[in-house]
């Protein structure tokens, strides 16, 4: 799923492209108005994060005039602009949702998940994530494995999600922590051990193949094949 990213501040827009990569999505970042312009009307993208403050343009003149060229993306505004007037203009002026800096990235998240969500039909498959014989539906908030419903808290399943996403590769204790709980890793913290361990109670069966494997010293990687 491809979002394009409006950010001009450099460390900001990183941060976003590797946060928002390690979540399975494809980015493409613009640092003002004039590329955002440029990217837009040529590519095809589920949504758009967008900073107010680029410097060649404002932000909401910016996606006013592409809304008025039919671009239809859903737009989650992103601005240190906290003032009530300032958000209910970013919304009445083709925002979608608005997320006032500093943000939490979790947040961010399930803000981006409600848009496209709210943007797309029960039958998109983007809204379902498969590995093997394991599947999410994202509409739903549903897991199964091999036909066979699991019974999941909010966490393990936003767990499990990041874990699907990034399935065969390894992810780290802290890129859990960073990416489910919002978290900067704690040298003392069992929290993500804990929760893997409750995750592995309810998606391993004696009858299946583990699905979930540990790399010692570095971190878990949801097997893929």
């Amino acid at each position: 799923m491809k979002l394009l990213v409006i950010e001009d501040d450099l460390a900001n827009s990183k941060f976003l492209e590797r946060a928002l990569t390690e979540n399975g999505y494809t980015i493409d970042l613009a640092h003002n108005a004039a590329m955002a312009d440029r990217l837009a009307l040529d590519g095809d993208y589920a949504a758009v994060i967008l900073d107010l403050g680029l410097p060649d343009e404002d932000g909401l003149t910016l996606i006013t005039r592409l809304k008025a060229r039919g671009f239809s993306a859903p737009v989650l505004i992103l601005s240190a602009r906290r003032a009530l007037d300032d958000r209910v203009r970013g919304l009445e002026q083709g925002g979608d949702d608005y997320l006032v800096k500093p943000y939490a990235l979790p947040e961010l998240l399930a803000r981006l998940r409600n848009l496209l969500r709210r943007n797309s039909t029960p039958t998109d498959q983007s809204t379902v994530l498969r590995v093997l014989d394991l599947e999410l539906n994202l509409l739903r908030r549903e897991a199964s494995r091999a036909g066979e419903t699991l019974q999941l808290t909010t966490q393990e399943f936003a767990l499990l999600e990041f874990l699907c996403r990034n399935s065969g590769r390894v992810v780290t204790r802290s890129m859990i922590l960073q990416q489910v709980w919002g978290m900067r890793i704690q040298p003392d913290t069992n929290v993500v051990d804990v929760h893997i361990y409750r995750l592995r109670s309810k998606v391993e069966r004696p009858d299946l193949p583990t699905m979930i494997r540990t790399i010692r010293g570095v971190g878990y990687v949801l097997r893929d094949k």
